[in-house]
C-alpha cells in the first residue's frame, strides 16, 4: 500500500503536523515542537507561510 501524506484528525490547529507525524511515525508532539523551535529561530516568517501552504494543499484524510 502507498504511503498519502493527509491532514491529521487529532489536530491543534489545522493537522498539518499531526499529518505530517503520522506519515513519518512520530510523536506529533515532537513534531509540533520542531515546527515552532524551526519557526521562532528562523525568522517566523517563513514557517507560518509555509503552514499555511501545506493547511490549503494537503487534502483531508477520506473517511
Amino acid at each position: 500500500m502507498k504511503k498519502r501524506l493527509y491532514k491529521s484528525d487529532s489536530k491543534m490547529l489545522c493537522g498539518v503536523c499531526g499529518g505530517i507525524a503520522e506519515y513519518l511515525d512520530l510523536d506529533p508532539t515532537l513534531v509540533r515542537l520542531a515546527w515552532a523551535f524551526l519557526t521562532l529561530f528562523t525568522c517566523a516568517f517563513p514557517g507560518i507561510i509555509l503552514y499555511v501552504a501545506a493547511a490549503i494543499i494537503m487534502p483531508k484524510k477520506p473517511i
